[in-house]
């Protein structure tokens, strides 16, 4: 019973830039779908762009973190996927 509980607590990060149109439509896809997440500015935190390279191996926006799924750009479907909606 434990592990369905730790399932269903989804944790949600995502890089983004303040002018990214593809990260604003991410966030849109999370509010329509009640996605609590953490947003990160990799634009004015270098450390946030090193952590995302790290986990990515991208510097473009949006990469999101869903439960360690890494997934980078909006892509609808593989957030669908990873977040179990």
């Amino acid at each position: 019973m434990e592990k369905s509980l730790k399932q269903s607590a989804k944790k949600v990060k995502i890089y983004t830039t303040s002018t990214c149109p593809w990260c604003m439509k991410t966030k849109e896809f999370f509010k329509e779908n009640k996605v609590k997440y953490e947003e990160v500015n990799v634009g004015s935190n270098e450390e946030a762009r090193n952590e995302m390279f790290q986990k990515s191996g991208q510097l473009g926006v949006p990469v999101v973190d869903a439960n360690g799924t890494i997934i980078v750009g909006f892509d609808k479907d593989a957030l669908k996927k990873a977040l179990g909606i």
